[in-house]
């Protein structure tokens, strides 16, 4: 390697050394936005998040966080505009792909640059959750035209992610055999391999589809009358989530929708728990042989890992006018993330290596014509080789649902002691209505135009959001 080509690598180093990416904690900047959020202080959390985000170039994370703060505060207009402003940047990254995938992918393969100083893009998943959160923000006030919108772009989206997916995959594959990289996570000893390979993992069928948006979407377009358009969302959604009644019980009832009488014989009701907190990402350093200067050095890597969010119990029960009301989970995040990490760990696992190769070899050049250069690129290095920590903290873990058919009124739901039998109460005004439920901790949060937590004498409190 040149001396012009070493001293580019040490300005490299350097100007990663003094970005602000290389040294902000998102994961704890976002344990304190929580921690306000599960203790009922939504305007707290909205002044923590602002706090941490004084610039004026406001990246996608902070519209991210944003959007599901509002929602929980009941400004569903503000929600939506913030959402707005991720979507857009979301649209932009589909533009970008759909260009030239080829150049796209040669640049966030970058060796050179550590993935925690880029641009944060969002994972898959939290793109297709964007456009289902933006979807729920529309049925509560029961916009339906709207949150079908958000349902076709969300199908939209879903087919560039697969098309690009695949050709990445194959890139990466290539390029460690180029590379000579042949480290699999399989094979790292201290790394929690059992978390990527656990059952609820491994059977998903990729880590950005989830059977709670395909049937959120057949609920809709059954709704607006259009079953040519409800059938492929739940089966799409079935087959996504198998041998799960409701999804199933979907498709037979099809049919016979749209003949009822809903001063007789009720209305068609969604009803929607969100709980908990997307899994926080972690940074653990792993010692790894890689072949440097010709010899077989032990070098430790920074690698992330997958830690879930434990601020509020899982049930799949709450009560509805006195009754018991069994909940099917159809989504969870932390298992979508733990997908999302196992497919990027072979690009993750290469880029890291061949960068801590190069950094190896590099170094021992500059240390040969100018130790204080050398020097530089090893202190920048341990600053900026931590694994990236960001993602999407306030989003949902979660997400269960209950379809059932109510009479036009007003209904009771009970959440679980655990909750502090938070009571909500619910009305049921239109032939087809979505109403939904966000619990963290022992809070309760609702929004739009159907849904009421009622006032409690409990020593908890509970977050009563008004539209």
């Amino acid at each position: 390697m040149s001396p012009r080509a070493l001293g580019t690598l040490a300005l490299i180093a350097a100007a990663q050394l003094t970005g602000c990416a290389a040294f902000r904690s998102y994961d704890t900047e976002l344990q304190q936005t929580n921690q306000q959020l599960t203790s009922g202080n939504v305007d707290g959390a909205l002044t923590l998040l602002e706090k941490n985000n004084t610039g004026d170039d406001k990246d996608l994370l902070y519209y991210f966080e944003k959007g599901e703060l509002l929602r929980s505060k009941g400004d569903l207009a503000g929600s939506q505009a913030a959402w707005g402003h991720a979507d857009q940047t979301v649209i932009a990254w589909e533009d970008s792909v759909k260009l030239d995938s080829g150049k796209y992918l040669a640049q966030f393969g970058s060796y050179l640059v550590n993935d925690k100083v880029r641009r944060y893009e969002g994972y898959d998943y939290e793109k297709v959750m964007l456009t289902t959160q933006m979807a729920l923000n529309l049925l509560a006030q029961n916009d339906f035209e709207g949150a079908r919108t958000e349902i076709k772009k969300t199908h939209e989206r879903e087919a560039v992610i697969a098309e690009l997916r695949d050709k990445e995959y194959l890139k990466s594959e290539d390029e460690a055999k180029a590379q000579g990289v042949n480290t699999q996570y399989k094979d790292l000893r201290g790394y929690p391999v059992e978390s990527l390979n656990a059952p609820e993992v491994v059977n998903l069928k990729n880590s950005y589809q989830s059977a709670f948006s395909h049937y959120l979407a057949g609920f809709v377009y059954e709704a607006l009358g259009e079953k040519d358009l409800a059938a492929p969302g739940y089966r799409q959604a079935a087959e996504l989530r198998p041998n799960t009644p409701l999804l199933d019980q979907a498709l037979l009832d099809l049919d016979a929708a749209g003949s009822k009488n809903t001063q007789t014989e009720g209305s068609e009701v969604l009803l929607v728990v969100q709980t908990g907190f997307a899994p926080a990402r972690d940074s653990i350093r792993l010692p790894i042989p890689l072949p440097i200067n010709n010899n077989l050095v032990i070098t430790p890597l920074s690698l992330p890992v997958i830690k879930a969010d434990t601020s509020t119990p899982f049930f799949d029960q709450i009560g509805l006018d006195g009754q018991p009301l069994n909940l099917t989970a159809l989504n969870s995040t932390t298992a979508m993330s733990r997908r999302a990490l196992r497919d990027d760990m072979p690009g993750i696992i290469l880029r890291t290596s061949v960068r801590a190769i190069t950094r190896g070899v590099a170094q021992k050049k500059l240390n040969d014509v100018n130790p204080l250069a050398g020097l530089a690129v090893g202190i920048a290095s341990a600053v900026t080789e931590g694994a990236d920590t960001r993602t999407w903290r306030t989003l949902p873990d979660n997400t269960l649902v209950a379809r059932v058919r109510l009479k036009q009124g007003e209904h009771q739901v009970v959440l679980p002691s655990s909750l502090g039998g938070t009571h909500v109460q619910i009305k049921i005004d239109r032939p087809y209505q979505v109403v939904t439920l966000r619990a963290i901790g022992n809070q309760v949060y609702t929004a739009g135009l159907a849904a009421q937590v009622m006032p409690s004498t409990l020593p908890q409190a509970v977050a009563a959001n008004k539209p």
